[in-house]
């Protein structure tokens, strides 16, 4: 929203398609319709259940959630479409998660409700969890990518980011954060 606005010069997406598993291409189609638009691979980033350290409630998947308490993050975030995709899958609705309701804006925020108690798990990244030592369990793997107009691409703006993307020192530093793999970091992904 804030690229159509002329607000931004790229940003950050890890929005899941439903229909086509693909991450991205649609909302950019959806969102920015006849821009000329580039997708650059950032990260891929393990999405998972944060529980209470050592997972005391077994929690074994997204099935569970039908029996736990849960805290979501807020409509719109990749992580809350990729909960309501796995929901789906696991033939369940969000009527039947207690907690569904209950939004938190940033993966740390999930961690920190359950690290208090106040849930039992919710959807987030596996780096909030060992943030604040709090177990894990992996749901899937999520492409995140950064979408920049076309005209800022090929500007010397961006050049020294893109170009960050395939330092040796920088992808060594991003790979060993938990849950990050960067086996397709600066990879460019046009838009049809």
């Amino acid at each position: 929203v804030a690229l159509k606005r002329g607000e931004a010069h790229l940003a950050g997406a890890h929005l899941l398609d439903p229909e086509t598993g693909d991450y991205n291409h649609s909302y950019v189609e959806r969102y920015l319709p006849g821009e000329d638009m580039v997708l650059v691979t950032l990260v891929e980033r393990e999405q998972g259940l944060i529980t209470a350290p050592g997972n005391p409630l077994g929690i074994a998947g997204i099935a569970d959630l039908a029996r736990v308490t849960y805290v979501n993050r807020q409509r719109g975030a990749g992580t809350r479409i990729l909960l309501d995709y796995e929901l789906e899958q696991a033939g369940l609705t969000p009527e039947q998660v207690s907690g569904y309701e209950r939004e938190e804006y940033t993966h740390l925020g999930v961690a920190a409700q359950v690290a208090s108690g106040t849930a039992d798990c919710g959807l987030g990244v596996r780096a909030a969890a060992r943030a604040l030592d709090l177990g894990f369990v992996p749901v899937g793997s999520e492409r995140y990518d950064l979408v920049i107009p076309r005209t800022h691409y090929d500007s010397d703006l961006l050049a020294p980011l893109l170009d960050l993307l395939h330092d040796a020192q920088f992808r060594e530093a991003v790979g060993a954060l938990p849950g990050y793999t960067v086996t397709q970091m600066g990879t460019r992904r046009d838009t049809p």
